[in-house]
Formats: C-alpha cells, sequence, structure tokens
C-alpha cells in the first residue's frame, strides 16, 4: 500500500514536472516567435500542434513559422485550420500566402475577410486596403498575362550579375555604380552610357526619397550637369536600374512605388523631345513584374533579344536572368485556363513559353556573342520606287512634288499610329469599365475607328502618287 502511494506521487510528481518544462518551452517559443525568430520557434509550435492537433493558436502559430521559413505547402494546412477556427491573423497570413503563391484572387478575399474583422474591432485598416487593391490589380495582371518566349535563364550572384548581359554596341552598355565612378560607396545601383558616350543615366540615394535617377552629358573631357528626373519617376519609393533604348527616349527602370506589386517593378516612359518632358510612366505586366524584386530591364534591339533580372524563387544572394525574344506586339494568353496562366506568369518553367518544335539555339548564342554595330544609316521610312531604288527620308526624294506629296503619307502614317494608340487606350479602358463608363466610351470608340478606316484609304493613293511623280522627274532629269 505504501509502495502504491509513492509511484502514485511519483508520477503526480513526473506530471507536473513535465508540465513545468512543457510551460517553459511555449513561453520560449513565444518570445522567439515574437522577436522574428521563426526558425528557433517552429519545432517548438511543431511538437505542440502534434499533441494538440485542434488547438486554433497552436495551428497559427506553427503555420506563420512555416510561412517565414519558406514551407509554405505546411503554412497553408495550418494557417488553414487557424481560418476556420476565426484566428484573426491567420485571415492576413493567407492572403499573404495567397499572393505568394499567385492565387490573387484567394489572396483578395481573405484580405477582404481581415479588413472585416478589423473593421469590427474599429482598428486600422488603411494598409490592408491597399494590399486588397494590389492583389486585386495582380489578379488583373494575370488575367493579362503577356505571350512572350523567354528562351534562357541564368542565376548568377547578385554581386556581379551584370556580367551576364552581353550587347551590342549599338544598344550602348550597363556598368555597376561603383565601378563607373570609382566610388567606394556601397551604392546599389548601375549606370547606363549611350552608344556615343556622351550620356549617362543612374540612381543614387538622395535625403528625401531614397534611389532617384539622374542623367549627366559629357561636357568636352568630363561629366556634368547633372539633373534629376521628374517626380512623375521618381517618387518617394525607390527608383533605380534605368536603361535607355537606342532611340535615346524610351527609358526602362525599376521603382518599388507608383503602385508595384511587390519590392521593384519594372516601368517605361519616353521623353518627349519637343516639350522636354516624359511621358506618365507605365508598368509592365507579367510574367515581367511578379511579387518579389523585378528590375534592369535590357533590350537589345539588333539582336531582337531583351533581358530582365529577378530574384523570385531565389536565395538571398541570388538572382535569375531571363532572356526573352523581343515582339513589336503585347500578345496576350488567350486562354481560360487559370492554371495556365498563373504558371506562365510566374515563370514556372520557361520551356512552357517555348513554340512547338522551335529551336532557339542560334538566338541563345546570339545573347551571348559581342557585336558591333554597322555605320548608322538613318531610316525615317521605306518608299520603294524601283525594285533597285528604295529612299528612307525625304531628302533622299528628288522631285519637288514627290516630295510634297510623300509629306502628305508621312503625315497621315502618323496621325493612324497616334489614333491606332488611342484606340487601344479606349478598348482597355472599356473592357475594364463598369456599365456607365462603357455607355460614355462607347461613341468616342465608334467616332475613332470612322475617323481610322477614313485615313486607312489614302496613304495607298498618295504613296502611288508620289512614286508616279519621282518616276517621272527621275526620266527626264536623267
Amino acid at each position: 500500500m505504501k509502495l502504491s502511494i509513492k509511484k502514485g506521487l511519483y508520477v503526480i510528481g513526473l506530471w507536473i514536472c513535465t508540465q513545468g518544462i512543457y510551460a517553459q518551452s511555449l513561453d520560449q517559443a513565444k518570445k522567439l516567435y515574437s522577436e522574428g525568430q521563426y526558425e528557433e520557434a517552429k519545432p517548438t509550435f511543431e511538437r505542440l500542434v502534434k499533441q494538440a492537433p485542434s488547438n486554433a493558436s497552436y495551428n497559427h502559430w506553427y503555420g506563420v513559422c512555416c510561412f517565414e521559413t519558406g514551407d509554405l505547402e505546411n503554412a497553408e494546412k495550418y494557417l488553414q485550420i487557424g481560418v476556420k477556427r476565426k484566428v484573426q491573423e491567420s485571415y492576413r497570413y493567407m492572403g499573404e500566402l495567397y499572393f505568394k503563391t499567385y492565387r490573387f484572387d484567394e489572396a483578395a478575399e481573405m484580405f477582404q475577410e481581415y479588413i472585416n474583422i478589423l473593421t469590427k474591432k474599429k482598428q486600422d485598416i488603411e494598409p490592408f486596403e491597399a494590399r486588397l487593391q494590389t492583389a486585386q490589380k495582380a489578379q488583373r495582371m494575370v488575367d493579362r498575362v503577356e505571350d512572350i518566349q523567354i528562351i534562357d535563364s541564368v542565376v548568377v550572384s547578385k554581386n556581379d550579375f551584370l556580367s551576364a548581359y552581353v550587347l551590342s554596341e549599338e544598344s550602348g552598355s550597363v556598368t555597376h555604380f561603383k565601378d563607373f565612378f570609382q566610388s567606394g560607396s556601397d551604392i546599389q545601383s548601375t549606370v547606363y552610357m549611350n552608344q556615343k558616350e556622351d550620356n549617362i543615366h543612374y540612381a543614387h540615394p538622395t535625403e528625401d526619397n531614397g534611389y532617384n535617377i539622374f542623367r549627366q552629358s559629357r561636357l568636352l573631357d568630363q561629366w556634368g550637369d547633372e539633373k534629376e528626373l521628374p517626380a512623375s519617376i521618381n517618387t518617394d519609393a525607390d527608383e533605380n536600374y534605368p536603361f535607355v533604348l537606342s532611340d535615346g527616349v524610351t527609358i526602362y527602370y525599376a521603382s518599388t512605388g507608383n503602385g508595384s506589386i511587390g519590392g521593384y517593378d519594372l516601368f517605361v516612359t519616353r521623353y518627349n523631345t519637343n516639350s522636354e518632358t516624359y511621358l506618365t510612366p507605365e508598368q509592365l505586366g507579367m510574367p515581367f513584374n511578379s511579387p518579389d524584386n523585378d528590375y534592369m530591364m535590357v533590350v537589345d534591339e539588333l539582336k531582337g533579344l531583351g533581358w530582365f533580372a529577378s530574384d523570385r524563387n531565389q536565395p538571398e544572394d541570388k538572382v535569375c536572368l531571363y532572356l526573352y525574344i523581343l515582339n513589336d506586339t503585347r500578345n496576350r494568353i488567350d486562354s481560360d485556363d487559370m492554371e495556365m496562366k498563373r504558371a506562365r506568369a510566374a515563370i514556372t518553367s520557361i520551356q512552357d513559353s517555348w513554340k512547338p518544335g522551335a529551336d532557339y539555339s542560334h538566338l541563345t548564342q546570339l545573347a551571348y556573342t559581342e557585336m558591333l554595330s554597322e555605320p548608322e544609316i538613318q531610316k525615317d521610312f521605306e518608299f520603294v520606287i524601283t525594285n533597285n531604288l528604295v529612299y528612307f527620308t525625304l531628302e533622299d526624294i528628288q522631285s519637288p512634288e514627290a516630295r510634297n506629296i510623300y509629306q502628305k503619307v508621312v503625315d497621315l502614317n502618323r496621325e493612324i499610329r497616334e489614333l491606332n494608340e488611342k484606340l487601344e487606350g479606349l478598348r482597355l479602358s472599356y473592357t475594364e469599365g463598369n456599365k456607365a463608363r462603357k455607355e460614355q466610351l462607347a461613341p468616342s470608340i465608334l467616332q475613332a475607328e470612322e475617323h481610322l478606316n477614313q485615313l486607312l484609304e489614302q496613304p495607298g493613293s498618295l504613296e502611288k502618287k508620289a512614286r508616279n511623280a519621282e518616276i517621272n522627274y527621275l526620266k527626264i532629269n536623267r
């Protein structure tokens, strides 16, 4: 009898001791969790959730630890339990998980549920309304993902990622900021220099707005006249990694503001030489942009290829450079298969973008081949007179009559291009608009289409008239 009592007391003491260790372990894990040390806290929450699988808090804490350490599959499993158990922060984390895995429509639903909870508790909802809008915007990007052919990808060190860009001479050059300016500072930026080597674009930190983009011109043997690009480009966030096309007016760059969906996003703007202003920046779509950092868009028109860098699915010290084929038209993927669109947007596999039976080996070889440009020939247009005679500028045309007529052709073609661009914008606004907006836009679209049809009939007959005038002039004056 005394032995049984002693044994019972031993079991009770062991239970009390175990509970003390358990309580201490939980408190320690919660402390690590609150300090953001998720890797260290994770094993304890994993053990606890196995011991009490229906405990809402354990499931949430373990799910968050999985999310923060990159174990998204387990994170989803346990955060879903937290959502079912109405754990407030599980909704937010599920929204972030769905966002990270390109399920932006589901992310928006989670953020909306989270906002509803905060509203009932009279807590601040403004940051999460912005997150909701970002998820909705990202979903629209997936719906309109571009059908580009990504023919190669290479993972390189972030410290030396520019070594993977091999540009033809006419495309200019890109250099690390510290190498170009021979600076010992740790400025994380690049310098683009044009082919003539008389103009550069770069970024560096400012006192108020983080990184901003600047440009300079060469004055004799020195760089000077530094000018900051306007506020439409340089926001209160970071703008960096500029690249200018060989036309000297089209500028690609990366920004963490201006509606970025995650880290750096890629944008394009154009410099209007007549007004000396920049057009409103346009955010590139998917797959160029992602929930991660996307930057250093470089376009080599001579090769017909482009590169952009992204740290999606990469370790902290690595970046992936994607090589793609340039396309004058932005074709969207025409499919109702949302999973396929998500895969293409996320670049799950570059082979998914390849055309059946296509061989890209010659293009990938060209991409990493240095090319010297041929002497530049000015080509404003291509006006065929005979099989052996083609004009490229108005000055090439000998007949004053033919030159005047063809000037009208040039003006009409410019007007047609501008009207097409306007129509594309109107049609996009019509597609995305509500009923009232569509009713408002419909007359403008019809009017523009009618005007366009009228314009399209004119250049052909004028070109023929100009050709005949030139041929007659050449016969008389030969």
